[in-house]
């Protein structure tokens, strides 16, 4: 989705920045590990395919990606961007019949960075994001059994269990946007900084 291309939110915890090609090679990087691939659901891709895949996502009108920093690294004079970088959140509208629902997933690739509150920050970020600036009215997440982390994380935003797929191993979780689910986001990611990308990154 070219619209948040130029896009950068910042956070106490951590930065988004729109997904580009000079993220890829780190981020093919993490999609070689079987545990993100586990987690995520995902096969693993050449770099090629991987370039080509965000290309793809940076075309499709429907797909809305950021990839996450680590704000302290993102902020030192020693660390690139690219050093900086801890995982990605991403939405998309796939459901025809309700166009402003969204799927919403959020992997944070670094395991030094996890359970450290830099996950609420980026998804909460993402979700606000998508209602103000997408006009999401609800969110659909989709996970793994086994990924007892990224559960325990939508299910303390207000996520609701829906569906389970034995066959995917998964849990459907569902959020509609209720006023007061968004007075809770609004209030959540009151500190968040919008700018323009390039401005701020190095």
């Amino acid at each position: 989705m070219k619209i948040n291309e130029n896009t950068l939110l910042e956070g106490s915890r951590i930065v988004l920045v729109p997904y580009k090609k000079h993220h890829v090679p780190k981020y093919h990087g993490w999609m070689q590990s079987s545990e993100l691939q586990e987690l995520t659901a995902s096969e693993p891709l050449t770099l090629q395919q991987e370039y080509e895949m965000q290309n793809s996502w940076w075309q499709d009108q429907n797909k809305c990606t950021f990839i996450v920093l680590d704000k302290t690294s993102w902020q030192s004079a020693e660390k690139t961007e690219i050093d900086s970088m801890i995982g990605d959140v991403n939405l998309f509208f796939t459901n025809q019949e309700s166009p402003t629902e969204a799927e919403i997933e959020i992997m944070i690739a670094e395991p030094a960075s996890r359970r450290k509150g830099s996950g609420r920050e980026a998804l909460t970020t993402m979700m606000a994001y998508g209602v103000q600036e997408l006009g999401v009215t609800e969110y659909v997440a989709k996970i793994g059994y086994s990924n007892h982390g990224s559960l325990s994380l939508f299910h303390k935003l207000g996520f609701t269990e829906v569906s389970r797929s034995d066959v995917f191993q998964e849990v459907t979780l569902h959020l509609p946007i209720s006023n007061d689910i968004r007075t809770r986001l609004e209030q959540e990611t009151s500190h968040i900084s919008k700018h323009m990308y390039g401005d701020h990154s190095r």
